[in-house]
């Protein structure tokens, strides 16, 4: 039982009818549904329970994020990448066994693979860096791994993979990370291969034919946010997350009257403000600054003075409707994430993810 009612209100049909809609963007190319991070921040049981008949396999960050996943969503054993690929022999083992697919983006995990002795051959993702310079096999030392992954008994299937720097935006490193995956493709024609993320997706620098023996991994659109700079579908997609919080004082302020810490808001007319139970221990970016939108009453209430750890202030002025009790919006179907992640000085993925634990997650169909 929660006494606070701040909560994140997540709606499983819409996180099933963005999937679909990407199901319809990549045509016969086959989806892996990045879940890591609790899914997005969103519940990674629930979440996966609603994408499992909609996706080929699922993504995580690490092994711990694949056990957890297993754990939280019993009902199939679709496979699970972890990106980050395993760090040691035992990790290697825990993937044979739990039908865990892996990337090898080193010579370290390529060694790892060759020496371990599995119940089982693993799937194999080859992570080819192609401009990003984060994780990755040099150009040159891609045919190398090819072939010790041809002779390594604990190889089943081998997918080519890159990842893009700049997928959300039309930056000129597009173009060469394409070619150069392009180029690896028609050397390697007998292969599946994944480029595509969510972002690059909606990009038309990026985009291309998207084939049988293609993987999209699609992770933001999923929960209803569109990553893109470049190409704009939000009408097209449904929020998956509402974060909510109920106004719980209400106080008139007189002409000159500050508020919160700092008093960096100082009202510079009579004011009506209210109190709402969420703060930065929540979620909510401490870096918001006054203006940033919320709603109430289904209209705007714009943040004023300082987020605190566990309370904000909004103005309410022009709302007198609103009264303690009331729900606020800070996030969801009327207030764009992206647009609360612009006020912050960070991105929609941050948001969603680093909402606390401490907020309940209520599911509604």
């Amino acid at each position: 039982m929660n006494f606070r009612t701040t909560r994140a209100e997540i709606d499983v049909d819409a996180l099933s009818t963005n999937a679909n809609w990407v199901r319809q963007q990549i045509g016969t190319g086959k989806l892996l549904g990045i879940v890591k991070a609790d899914g997005y921040g969103h519940g990674v049981g629930a979440v996966c329970d609603v994408l499992a008949p909609c996706v080929d396999a699922f993504g995580v960050g690490f092994t711990d994020e694949a056990l957890a996943l297993r754990d939280a969503h019993t009902s199939s054993d679709k496979p699970v990448l972890i990106l980050e690929g395993c760090q040691s022999i035992a990790e290697l083992e825990v993937a044979a066994e739990n039908n865990f697919w892996v990337v090898i983006h080193s010579l370290y995990q390529l060694e790892l693979l060759e020496q371990a002795k599995l119940a089982r051959p693993l799937c194999v993702w080859l992570k080819i860096d192609t401009g990003m310079h984060r994780l990755g096999l040099e150009l040159a030392a891609v045919e190398g791994f090819l072939v010790r992954l041809r002779k390594c008994n604990n190889v089943a299937d081998t997918v080519l993979m890159s990842h893009l720097a700049n997928a959300d935006s039309g930056m000129p490193l597009n173009h060469y990370q394409r070619q150069q995956f392009e180029k690896i493709k028609r050397q390697n024609s007998g292969f599946q291969f994944s480029l595509h993320n969510s972002a690059a997706l909606l990009n038309p620098q990026l985009r291309g034919e998207i084939g049988e023996n293609d993987w999209v991994r699609a992770g933001l659109l999923l929960y209803g946010v569109n990553p893109s700079a470049v190409t704009e579908v939000q009408s097209e997609l449904k929020p998956a997350m509402s974060l909510k919080a109920p106004i719980i004082a209400i106080h008139e302020l007189k002409k000159g009257d500050s508020v919160g810490y700092g008093s960096s808001w100082i009202a510079e007319k009579p004011s009506r403000i209210a109190t709402v139970a969420i703060g930065y221990a929540d979620g909510y970016p401490r870096q918001c600054g006054n203006g940033t939108p919320t709603a109430v009453c289904n209209k705007i209430a714009p943040l004023v003075g300082r987020v605190s750890m566990d309370m904000i202030t909004i103005d309410i002025t022009d709302i007198p409707e609103a009264c303690v009790g009331d729900d606020v919006e800070l996030w969801g179907a009327r207030i764009d994430v992206r647009e609360v992640a612009n006020y912050a000085d960070t991105i929609s993925w941050h948001l969603l993810t680093g909402t606390s634990v401490r907020v309940p997650r209520v599911y509604r169909a």
